[in-house]
């Protein structure tokens, strides 16, 4: 018999381009998993909002907790709109929350959105707080994606996610392997702020620039990239070492823009093993594979052994918030939704906090 699951999938990243929404349907059918999306919608931050979410680092104990409860309050809120909008009947929610803190060094990971709040607003059961338990487990936390990306998108040899930070996925040797790459739309949605834009339309701009080689040698030379896996990024270490030079940047913002295209794509080429013979096929998700000239850096420097492939709109924009609807599944079914070998764990992992409601 087939088991299908109506999730509520939500992502909200680093970019803080707004809550990402989908409702998706997945089914079980002859040990092999098919996933839908049926509705979708992204949900601008109101200004007020993104300074809150800037700001929660520095933020004293007690609003931090304040926000953590009113965001999960405006999630849950948002996600009841969304049901009575389309008229659907989901089984419950899969909610990433915002990242504050990502130091799991020193077993901190801290995603905003409580919940319970999310539960009692959205008058659904909740999955959440998918990173907690991998890092008690001596995890980095996170990627949490790769488990989605094998059992969903196995087509592919590598999957890439251009979001604010850049990561990718891929099976070697019988297990599955996923590390951040390096700062990405954090990095070009700054530059393209910096004019008055949200964001630099297909490129365009970073079209238009030229090479800072100064700049580019000071993005590439932290240790971070030549450091095995498994690693992950947050917004601190971009903050302190890729936005730092960014900043410091005495060039047109054009020619800025232009530099880190070249800085992403040199670093998913050197993070891409060669796997087997034949051309590889890349999948590019996330807002950076809206990013036309990103995208032909990208295929420049990995060259003609890589094949990179930009699906349709719905999928770049919302893998990740499908994707966490299908690890709500996972830890719904109590099956692991967290890999050991990717997140350098003593044991792969049934990750999640469960809200009903």
């Amino acid at each position: 018999m087939d088991t299908s699951y109506h999730v509520i999938g939500l992502m909200s990243g680093t970019s803080l381009d707004g809550l990402d929404i989908a409702h998706c349907r997945f089914t079980y059918k002859s040990k092999n998993w098919i996933y839908e999306i049926l509705h979708t919608n992204t949900l601008a931050y109101s200004d007020t909002l993104i300074d809150q979410l800037q700001g929660a680092e520095t933020a004293s104990a007690v609003e931090l907790v304040a926000l953590d409860h009113a965001f999960g309050r405006f999630i849950g809120q948002k996600v009841q709109e969304f049901v009575q909008q389309h008229v659907i009947q989901p089984d419950f929610v899969a909610s990433h929350g915002h990242t504050i803190f990502h130091q799991p060094d020193k077993h901190i990971s801290l995603q905003l959105g409580h919940g319970a709040y999310i539960a009692a607003h959205a008058k659904l059961p909740v999955v959440c707080d998918f990173r907690t338990l991998d890092i008690a487990l001596g995890g980095q936390g996170a990627p949490l994606v790769p488990i989605g990306d094998e059992l969903l998108f196995s087509a592919y040899d590598y999957c890439i996610n251009l979001g604010g930070i850049a990561n990718v996925s891929y099976p070697q040797n019988g297990k599955r392997l996923a590390f951040d790459i390096s700062a990405c739309n954090m990095l070009l949605n700054r530059l393209a702020n910096s004019v008055g834009k949200p964001y630099d339309h297909n490129g365009e701009l970073a079209r238009s620039g030229s090479l800072d080689a100064t700049l580019l040698e000071a993005l590439n030379a932290p240790a971070y990239f030549a450091a095995p896996a498994p690693k992950s990024l947050g917004k601190e270490w971009v903050l302190e070492h890729s936005l730092k030079s960014v900043d410091a940047g005495k060039a047109p913002v054009a020619d800025r823009l232009h530099t880190v295209c070249r800085h992403v794509a040199q670093q998913i080429q050197q993070a891409l093993p060669l796997l087997h013979e034949g051309q590889h096929r890349v999948l590019l998700t996330g807002g950076g594979a809206f990013n036309l000239y990103l995208v032909e850096q990208i295929q420049e420097q990995l060259g003609p052994k890589y094949k990179v492939e930009v699906p349709e709109p719905e999928v770049v924009a919302f893998k990740e918030a499908l994707i966490f609807a299908f690890l709500g599944v996972l830890r719904w079914r109590g099956e692991h939704n967290c890999l050991s070998s990717v997140t350098g764990a003593t044991q792969s992992n049934v990750g999640g906090a469960v809200y009903l409601c």
